[in-house]
Formats: C-alpha cells, structure tokens, sequence
C-alpha cells in the first residue's frame, strides 16, 4: 500500500512534531485532538519552528506555507476515515490507548494501518482491540520528532512483515533512520536502555555518591550524551518516565524497574519537569 494521507491523534510536543515532519515529508496530514485549541497551539509551535528555518535560510517562505497547508486541523476521529496509516500519539495510559485503537478501528478503511507512538507500551495489547491485528505496528519517534533521526519500528505478535515494511518506508521517507524490535518486548530497545541508566542515575544521587548536576555532566562530559539523564527526564516530562517505569515493573515484577523513592516525591510534589516549571532542577 502506498501511503499518502497520515493521521495524527494527539497534538501535544510529539503529535505536532511527527504531523510536522510528515507534512514536510509531502505526506497530507490529519492533525486531531480532543480540543480544537491543542490542535491550534501545536500549528502555532510548528509555524515558530519552521519560521526559524526560512530565517536561517534552511526553507523558504513558500515552503513552510506549504508544509502548513498539508494538515488538516481537526477534533475527533471521523477524518481518519481516508488516511492510510493513523498514529496514535495520546497519553501513556494503556486504557486510554485501548479506547483510541478500538474507535479507530471503527472509523478507519479496513486497508489501513494503525500505529502507536508508545515508548514501551505493549503492541500485541493494542492490537487486540482491533479487529486487523495483522495491520498494528509501533512507531516510535524521539523527542523532539524534526530534530531526532531515529524510529523504532515495532512489532506486535500478529504483526505482518507487510505492515512493518510500510511503516518503515513511511519513516525513511520522514527523513528518520528505523530500527525493527522484532519482539513486542516492555521499553523496546532505546527505553530499556534509557532508563536502566537513569535510575542507576537516581540511585546515585540518593547514595549521596554525586549530585544530579555532577551526574548530567559526568554524562554529556565523559560519555559525550548531549544531554544528561535528569536534564533529559525534566525535558521529557518527568511523569511520563514514572509511569513507564511503573508499566514496566508491572509486566516484569523486578524491583530493579521500580520507580525510586526520590522519583516519586518529585511526582507527589507536582514537579514534571519544564512543562510544570520544575523538576530535577527548577526553571
């Protein structure tokens, strides 16, 4: 199947991204949220960003007014009836993604196909909720989407080789290098990675071993990340990192993945990071 019209639900940082790099793309896109006002603050995000291109000589004016007039700005879920591939980009609640997969399963052509940005969440789960499991895929993009180059492709227990090569060819034409996780496996590769690292990061801290200044240069100085784990959580959002911490210490019940205690006084006090205006450090 040739891909040409995306869908987006959700226009938060990641939705508007991944609508932004798909429009640049040339693919026509369906931006959707539950307010019509996310939508908008995330064209407005989108047009500041590609305003500072055409200023550094990056895009014209012409093409960002292009780009822009590929998306189609909407509330709901009816408008993905022509789309091809949907990409559900809501929040890390697996109930809620439930509830998404099975209206889009409704609404959707029967040839389409349907994917999940989740950081960790389970495919096979989300698959079930439809009644083409063959056509679900994971579609991982990194945050922020028009400046990172990599996406992890993933596959569910049902998922056909065809639906993964789509997927991935929708990618590649994103600009994106895609990696396949060929097992529907909890954190898929970056997250396990990632956040093995951040809670040695906590532990380190709570240790009194170093503080999470001393940590983050350790990272961006002596092992060259550009950003270090607590400036990268606060950017993220540190609830997000929480809650995938506690799905994945609810699929494999070790203590290793359980959210530290540290951690979890940040969330009780409100502090998510940039967004809130604090978190591991205050902004």
């Amino acid at each position: 199947m040739d891909v040409k019209v995306i869908g987006v639900l959700g226009a938060g940082a990641m939705g508007g991204g991944i609508a932004q790099v798909a429009a640049q793309a040339g693919f026509n896109v369906v931006l959707s949220d539950i307010d019509i006002n996310f939508v908008n603050k995330a064209m407005d995000r989108m047009t500041a960003f590609m305003q500072k291109s055409v200023a550094k000589g990056k895009m014209t004016a012409e093409q960002k007014d292009a780009v822009l007039g590929r998306i189609t700005c909407t509330t709901g879920t009816s408008a993905f009836a022509d789309a091809d591939m949907v990409i559900e980009v809501i929040i890390e609640n697996l109930d809620a993604k439930l509830a998404a997969f099975k209206e889009l399963d409704k609404v959707c052509k029967p040839e389409a196909i349907l994917a999940s940005n989740t950081s960790s969440m389970s495919i096979t789960v989300l698959s079930n909720a439809t009644k083409r499991p063959t056509q679900v895929a994971g579609i991982h993009f990194f945050n922020p989407p028009p400046l990172m180059k990599l996406v992890e492709v993933i596959r569910g227990y049902y998922t056909s080789d065809a639906t993964v090569a789509i997927v991935s060819t929708a990618a590649r034409a994103m600009g994106k290098t895609t990696i396949e996780v060929k097992k529907d496996y909890p954190g898929f590769v970056v997250n396990r990675l990632m956040l093995a690292q951040y809670l040695e990061a906590i532990r380190l801290v709570e240790q009194g071993v170093a503080t999470p200044q001393d940590v983050d240069t350790a990272l961006k100085l002596g092992l060259n990340h550009p950003m270090g784990q607590f400036e990268l959580q606060d950017f993220a959002g540190v609830d997000i990192g929480y809650h995938v911490l506690n799905y994945l210490y609810e699929e494999h019940k070790e203590a290793s993945w359980s959210p530290p205690q540290s951690l979890k006084a940040l969330i009780r006090a409100g502090r998510f990071g940039r967004k809130s205006g604090a978190g591991w450090y205050d902004y």
